[in-house]
């Protein structure tokens, strides 16, 4: 099993760091000190701390930041990397950028997105849920408050995931998908194919659209619950900020 990073992604609502830099590099270290630690760091360091010694990232929007950074950043965490190109990265949405990272789902991966902080605690949660047959296992969160902007999942206790969008009424939900999840190789090629079947439907569908393609197919997808920690999707400014508070954290 290898890590897996989104990392292709514009995020125009952080200018003027995205002028220059794509969403998982920016600072979330102490503000101004623009040389801190990123997402991607952050994430690389769980990676790590779980005995990953491999990790694929999709780049598109900057991508030649992250190229700079490869060859430190493997010798800061002690990983390999491969850069995966992503050649839509600006024109469609994720996806399309999961279906580009094809080849190495089929080795099995934890998928992180690249906006995503979040503790170690929960890549360590998803793989403690393996063993009982899972193929495709989301870390979710029960315990926040949910309103419409949330990748919100309705769960099943003997079926698993039954629905997953943003487009649900929060009271429905059994809670948020925090955009991490751990994919065994034997789902690959199924998920792939979910993947394209998705984004050539609509090239603006979340990658959680392929997963709910998989749940419509009849694929059981399983849920686990990390319990009450801190994590932030970054989005904008104010992400940042919550994304920093949290950062320092760990």
């Amino acid at each position: 099993m290898i890590g897996l990073v989104l990392a292709a992604g514009a995020g125009r609502r952080l200018r003027p760091y995205t002028d220059t830099l794509p969403k998982a590099l920016v600072p979330v270290g102490p503000e101004g000190d623009e040389e801190s630690i990123t997402v991607l760091d952050l994430t690389l360091g769980n990676f790590a701390e779980v005995g990953l010694t491999e990790v694929a990232i999709v780049v598109g929007y900057r991508k030649e930041a992250v190229y700079a950074r490869k060859e430190a950043l493997e010798a800061k965490y002690g990983l390999k990397l491969t850069l995966i190109d992503n050649d839509k990265a600006e024109e469609w949405n994720n996806a399309y950028s999961l279906w580009c990272a094809r080849d190495v789902l089929g080795r099995g991966v934890i998928l992180a997105n690249g906006d995503t902080v979040h503790p170690v605690s929960v890549e360590k949660t998803l793989l403690a849920a393996r063993g009982q047959g899972q193929k495709i296992i989301l870390a979710l969160d029960t315990v926040k408050s949910l309103a419409d902007e949330e990748m919100k999942v309705v769960v099943d206790a003997e079926k698993g995931v039954q629905k997953i969008t943003k487009l649900m009424e929060p009271a429905e939900a059994t809670g948020e998908y925090i955009g991490v999840t751990l994919i065994e190789a034997e789902a690959g090629e199924e998920l792939a194919d979910a993947l394209k079947t998705t984004f050539e439907r609509d090239p603006d569908l979340y990658y959680e659209d392929g997963y709910q393609e998989l749940v419509n197919r009849g694929f059981k997808i399983d849920v686990a619950p990390i319990g009450d920690v801190q994590w932030v999707e970054i989005d904008n400014h104010d992400d940042l900020a919550k994304g920093r508070g949290i950062a320092c954290q760990y």
